[in-house]
């Protein structure tokens, strides 16, 4: 049998496991959800219990398939809900706390505070973020500030920190390893990008001691050793670690400055490779560390939009127009065009580049003709409409345009919304033969660390492309439907 990955994909509500060859083909995938916890409005948690549960029931799942056996296991790779926080005790393991999810909205105040301060610049210029509740920084600092005893503990040096990443490897390792990835780290408001080093003046701020947290290592590099993992030998190297979205970007071989991604999910998430030099944005995007191997380091711009898949949730069970979003496709291939309904679908607000948070949804140019499958073909247009502002602002950021974009996901797998994303960026869109890239860049990551890979160019051999979408709209018609969107999106 060719050499073994065991991938761990650590989602927001669950975790996958795939066991991948060295040729790029999946052998056993096993999947197990978890609580998803809501104290009160806008607070979501997760127990880290239930998270490690559901890996550990997920490598029971994926080796029960047969083929694979746990000895046949080369390396593990790790990739994660990004900006989630956790702390654990590092005598006894347990967390002192719900781990805090990316989504978790609780630091609005603090993060107010820091912005009338005049703080926010300080934080962009050295970390490539904007200050907002979804990272983890501010996540950290509420731990420590309202779990009773906590700052002493940590003053005494048993407080363990760390994103979703830190916390699997200490677990796979039994303790022996508290590491966090550069991609991860980038995402914590603690990381200077120019440096990769927890800044002491950042930490200062968000009052985060430096010793609670976890080294910053590659991406691609042993980390430890498997030990007491049940359904695992002892032994196996864990080598290989990235953020969800930078190793769904890995994963897709954008190993070029200029080559970008878009994970259609629950939102949307592009990513754009910028090379080795981080470029600031000066339209509303992220800039982040895309992954680190070796002494090498290449960064990204990120943007991304909230309602993506959600959008046909909402088609589903706000509307009910749909029975099962599978269906959205057939209903809105039903017309040929929207019949001039646009819907913006910022039910949670809008993200990049506007970063409107109070923005709310709009649906207009309804007329008595309207039906059903108009407003799910606005609802796919509207999806894609919004990709193509954040690709205008990446282009216009790097000086780079790009030629074309390399899609993954669930919704991906839409032939129409897929044409339309080529039809209004005026780009081709590629499809990959696995649409689920973000545990394939884990596993590729891990291969790298564990040495069963060479470089990036034998990566780029064994991804394999499923379908090409070439634009098929006209210039004219593409330059009245963005300006029928932008005229929509001003009223949002």
């Amino acid at each position: 049998m060719a050499d073994v990955i065991l991938s761990i994909d650590q989602g927001t509500t669950g975790s996958t496991v795939m066991l991948i060859d060295t040729a790029c083909r999946v052998l056993a995938r096993g999947y197990r959800e978890f609580r998803q916890i809501y104290p009160q409005p806008g607070w979501v948690e997760h127990n880290p219990e239930d998270i490690w549960d559901s890996v550990l029931a997920a490598i029971s799942e994926a080796f029960k398939q047969g083929g694979v056996k746990p000895g046949d296991v080369k390396a593990i790779g790790i990739t994660n809900q990004r900006e989630t926080a956790l702390m654990w005790n590092r005598r006894t393991g347990g967390a002192y706390h719900n781990a805090i999810v990316w989504q978790c909205r609780r630091t609005s105040e603090v993060i107010r505070g820091l912005k009338e301060k005049g703080l926010e610049p300080l934080f962009v210029k050295k970390t490539g973020l904007i200050l907002d509740p979804y990272f983890t920084g501010t996540k950290y600092q509420w731990q420590l500030d309202h779990v009773p005893g906590l700052r002493d503990e940590a003053a005494e040096g048993r407080v363990a920190a760390g994103t979703v990443d830190s916390f699997l490897v200490w677990r796979l390792t039994h303790g022996a390893a508290h590491v966090t990835d550069a991609s991860n780290a980038s995402r914590t408001l603690l990381m200077d990008l120019a440096t990769q080093v927890w800044d002491p003046e950042l930490c200062g701020l968000l009052n985060v001691p430096e010793n609670i947290l976890p080294k910053i290592v590659p991406c691609a590099a042993v980390y430890g050793h498997t030990k007491k993992v049940p359904g695992l030998p002892d032994g196996i190297p864990i080598s290989g670690m990235a953020g969800d979205q930078q190793a769904a970007l890995f994963g897709q071989a954008c190993f070029a400055p200029g080559e970008g991604k878009c994970t259609f999910g629950t939102g949307a998430f592009l990513l754009m490779n910028t090379g080795e030099t981080p470029v600031a944005s000066e339209n509303g995007l992220l800039t982040t560390v895309a992954w680190k191997i070796g002494d090498k380091t290449v960064f990204a711009l990120e943007g991304s939009v909230f309602m993506a898949g959600a959008t046909v949730q909402w088609l589903r069970d706000g509307l009910g127009i749909i029975k099962k979003a599978s269906e959205v496709e057939a209903l809105a291939s039903s017309v040929g065009d929207s019949g001039g309904v646009v819907l913006v679908p910022a039910f949670t607000g809008l993200g990049a580049p506007h970063w409107k948070p109070d923005a709310r949804g709009v649906l207009s140019g309804l007329t008595r003709g309207t039906t059903a499958a108009h407003i799910a073909r606005a609802a796919l247009e509207g999806i894609a409409l919004q990709n193509v502002e954040i690709l205008k602002a990446m282009e216009a950021d790097s000086g780079r345009e790009l030629v074309r974009l390399k899609v993954d996901g669930g919704a991906a797998a839409n032939n129409l919304l897929m044409q339309m994303q080529a039809d209004f960026l005026g780009r081709a869109i590629v499809r990959p033969d696995m649409l689920e890239t973000t545990g394939l860049g884990a596993a590729f990551l891990a291969g790298l660390g564990a040495g069963l890979f060479s470089g990036t160019d034998e990566i780029t051999k064994v991804w394999r492309q499923d379908r090409e979408f070439t634009p098929q709209m006209g210039e004219e018609q593409r330059a009245q439907t963005l300006a029928a969107w932008d005229a929509a999106v001003a009223k949002a």
